[in-house]
This record gives structure tokens, sequence and C-alpha cells, in this order.
């Protein structure tokens, strides 16, 4: 689970530090429109600098914070979850993207939730 974890922060880093760096293609690659629309942008490094802080805040962690990384991981990751669902329920969204991104959320979700109950 140590391994699982680890990997899943180093993918936020990754993607978080795509969507600094290049918002467009990080929308791209998500399979959303509108990309170069400069409020998308904005709202994608946010996403970005957000992703790599919870990525490098786990990764940097003794053992002991990582417990606290995890649970901040699993909220962040559960509301994601939750925001798309209720998205894809309304119809206002394209499906296929959003609902490979609501996967991504909902794997990083069960993770973190599954990393937290092996603790107890």
């Amino acid at each position: 689970m140590k391994r699982a974890m680890e990997l899943a922060a180093g993918g936020r880093v990754a993607w978080g530090a795509l969507a600094l760096a290049a918002p467009g293609l990080n929308v791209k690659l998500a399979g959303m429109g509108g990309r170069d629309a400069p409020e998308l942008r904005y709202l994608i490094r946010v996403f970005g600098s957000r992703a790599v802080a919870l990525g490098l805040g786990y990764l940097l962690s003794d053992p002991a914070a990582r417990r606290r990384w995890r649970r901040l991981c699993l909220m962040v990751d559960a509301c994601d979850t939750a925001a798309g669902l209720a998205h894809l329920a309304r119809g206002d969204v394209p499906r296929g993207p959003m609902a490979g991104l609501v996967t991504i959320t909902g794997a990083y979700a069960a993770l973190d939730a599954l990393a937290l109950r092996a603790e107890t």
C-alpha cells in the first residue's frame, strides 16, 4: 500500500506540474473543450498547484505526517469525485471525458480510503 500511495502522489505531482506549465494541453489530454479560455487556464493552474502541493506534501512528509496527508487527499478526491458525478447526473458536461476524470478521482479516493483503513 505504501508504494501505491507514493506512486499516486507522484502522479499528482506530474499531472499538477503539467497543469501549471501547459494548462491548454492538460485540458486537451482530459478531452475537454474550451482550452483557449483564459479563465479555464487559470482554473487548471489552480488545480495544478493543489495537486503538486498534495503530492509533494505526502512524499516529503515523515511517516507520522503522511496519515494527515492521506486524510487531506481523501477529502479532496472525494469532493472532486462527488462534483464530477453531479455534473454527469445533470448532463452539463461532455459525458465521455467527465466519466474518465471521475474514474481517475474516484480511483484516487478509493486508494486513499484503503490506505487509511489499512492503518487501523
